[in-house]
């Protein structure tokens, strides 16, 4: 390992550091003045430190000129900045000029040889990453799911059939779009993407089909829709399950025979494009419910490719949360930051109704507001739930009593008791909880239950009955979840900390 370079003018501090260090097996170099480490970083015979320690305020330059200089010539060092002097500018221009951290003197050897050793680690790190550095690519997943999406765009890579992507809003349906237009014999001509949900209805026919001068108030001039734009290529309805019923009919007419009018036009106008529709809404049940075109439903559903949440893989959160932060880093002009394994443990826990949307926001969130070069779960956003520093651990199945269960779920007369119910605990499975037909609701029942309490002596009504109410609703959310507390708090509304200490208290353990 390269030594730690260390520059101060007082004497004091860098024989301090230099024997904390010594004591870590971590080696040194010192300097008294910025002027003498630029000697060094030029000199050929000299790799350069490990990381940087340096004092603003010195004889022959600052500290701050001496950042400059240096992530100049060794972008990626990790430099620490120390100071007597714990002003907001220092701060404020420490960090942008890409420290590492800040360190106010006098300070804590202990914490401020932990630092170091962090720094270099980092240092380590970015020496690995910068050896393995490729060009990122289009899309990324090792999860299973995401395989069979890529496998499926590799065996539509020289079609031209009509696809419909489905999945939830964020996961990243427009970039399956694009992939398959990249990868497809239209990929040399226009890929045109319009989100059907995002127009106004009076606008939207327009938006497709174009219209003609003086079709409608304020037509100056002629104008070509995206149907006529993605001539030769292809054309991204996203959010299809959204549009109008009356323009479903006009779609349907397109994909059937290539021709349309513009709007206020006369003369039929012929466009070869390939149709890329996607949706997060179930397009069955739209049709269902008479809100979709059942015609225009199986036309564009030839092939269909699910793309998985992010929840569903993984997996993949600690590739593309750093994936994000080196993108965000590149837009904002800053040096990309790093995240702990603990962080991306917190991460990865976390359920994402965002989806891949959500983990790159967040990412961006993280570039500007986290306070040092290495996210730690502390940096994370509120909306995570990070509760600790260490990282969170996956929760075993939590077991219902078989009475409970058997409230929970009730089942027909005639359904078949498996094995399992003979034991005294049952393991949870997804329960559906059904209403019984022949009673008058649970609200009858908790007032029969009321009434009986309240013709007693008791004076504890009140925690009794909410004591019953919060088990069934805790056991009936843990049945729908598979014992996992944090699904099971999302759905209730409540927060994780709050459900563990609600199972606790009721015996639910």
């Amino acid at each position: 390992m390269k030594p730690i370079w260390i520059v101060d003018d007082d004497q004091s501090i860098r024989f301090v550091l230099e024997k904390a260090l010594l004591r870590e097996n971590l080696p040194t170099r010192s300097f008294t003045n910025a002027r003498d480490v630029l000697s060094a970083l030029a000199s050929e015979d000299d790799k350069g430190p490990q990381i940087l320690v340096s004092d603003i305020r010195m004889p022959g330059g600052s500290g701050l000129d001496l950042l400059d200089k240096v992530k100049a010539k060794l972008p990626g060092l990790p430099v620490i900045i120390m100071t007597a002097y714990s002003d907001l500018d220092s701060a404020v221009s420490a960090f942008q000029g890409g420290a590492f951290e800040y360190l106010p003197k006098p300070f804590d050897l202990p914490k401020a040889v932990e630092l170091i050793r962090r720094a270099v680690e980092e240092s380590l790190r970015e020496e690995v990453s910068e050896e393995s550095v490729v060009e990122a690519p289009e899309m990324l997943g090792q999860a299973p799911a995401m395989q069979d999406v890529f496998r499926a765009i590799g065996r539509l890579s020289q079609s031209n059939v009509t696809v419909m992507i489905t999945g939830e809003s964020g996961s990243g349906k427009e970039l399956v779009a694009r992939a398959l237009h990249k990868h497809s014999p239209r990929a040399s001509g226009p890929f045109i993407a319009i989100n059907t949900a995002a127009i106004p209805k009076d606008l939207l026919e327009s938006e497709l089909f174009g219209h003609e001068r003086g079709a409608f108030t304020g037509a100056q001039t002629m104008r070509r829709g995206r149907f006529e734009q993605a001539d030769g290529g292809t054309l991204f309805l996203d959010e299809i399950g959204d549009m109008p019923f009356d323009l479903q009919t006009r779609l349907l007419r397109v994909l059937s025979d290539g021709h349309f009018y513009r709007v206020g036009g006369h003369g039929a106008v012929k466009t070869n494009v390939r149709v890329i529709a996607a949706t997060h809404q179930n397009l069955e049940q739209r049709v269902k419910e008479g809100a979709f075109r059942e015609d225009l439903f199986h036309r564009l559903n030839v092939i269909r490719l699910r793309l998985p949440a992010l929840r569903e893989r993984r997996e993949d959160i600690p590739v593309l949360a750093r994936h994000f932060l080196q993108q965000s880093a590149g837009q904002l002009g800053v040096e990309p930051k790093r995240i702990s394994d603990a962080a991306v443990a917190w991460l990865s826990h976390f359920s994402f109704p965002g989806n891949v949307r959500q983990l790159e926001n967040i990412c961006h969130w993280l570039t500007v507001m986290a306070p040092a070069q290495m996210v730690e779960p502390k940096d994370l956003p509120p909306e995570v739930g990070v509760t600790s520093a260490e990282p969170p651990v996956d929760e075993p199945l939590v077991a219902v009593p078989l009475q409970s269960a058997a409230a929970i779920a009730p089942r027909s007369a005639d359904a078949p008791i498996s094995s399992p119910l003979n034991s005294p605990l049952l393991p949870v499975m997804p329960t559906r909880v059904l209403p019984d037909a022949g009673d008058k609701g649970w609200e009858h029942g908790l007032e029969l239950d009321a009434c009986a309490l309240l013709n007693t002596d008791r004076t504890d009504v009140w925690d009794e009955l909410t004591r019953r109410f919060e088990s069934r609703l805790i056991l009936a959310a843990l049945a729908a979840t598979r014992g996992r507390r944090i699904e099971a708090a999302q759905k209730l509304g409540i927060g994780r900390n709050t459900i563990t200490r609600k199972i606790q208290e009721l015996g639910l353990e």
